[in-house]
């Protein structure tokens, strides 16, 4: 199982999703452009020394990041059809989280092979990503016996 993030837009955020893929052995996708310089001191300090620690591959762009994609792609989206709980994983699933400005486009909402999107009480409009992302993945994990022991 892997995170990927398209076009993240906050420094901090990739750094907390660093750390939380550190914590679980996950590896991380970064798909470019990013909206903040690799080195920012924002990353560092959400991924304090987490960061080191995980398996990041940065991609130039949305078709470097296809070409090398194996395994399913599930997508968190506030758009999507089946909700968290009702979603059923693979251990091969790269879960991808669009950017915090612009979520994900309709090119790669058409790639997903599954659109899942966590329910909220109603007026709420969406989860910070990184949040996002570590909700997802634990139930995710949960599913597919991927926790480390």
């Amino acid at each position: 199982m892997r995170v990927a993030l398209f076009e993240p837009d906050i420094a901090g955020n990739v750094g907390t999703i660093l750390r939380l893929a550190a914590c679980f052995g996950i590896g991380v996708d970064l798909i470019e452009p990013m909206g903040f310089a690799w080195s920012d001191r924002a990353l560092s300090r959400a991924g304090m020394d987490y960061a080191g620690a995980v398996a990041v591959t940065r991609h130039v762009d949305w078709s470097a990041f296809e070409r090398q994609l194996a395994g399913r792609l599930v997508l968190l989206t506030t758009q999507g059809g089946t909700r968290l709980d009702r979603a059923a994983f693979r251990p091969d699933d790269v879960l991808l989280l669009g950017s915090e400005s612009r979520g994900a486009p309709a090119m790669v909402h058409g790639r997903a092979g599954l659109a899942v999107r966590i329910p909220l009480v109603p007026g709420m409009r969406s989860l910070n990503v990184a949040v996002a992302a570590g909700i997802a993945l634990g139930e995710a994990l949960r599913q597919t016996g991927g926790f480390p022991e």
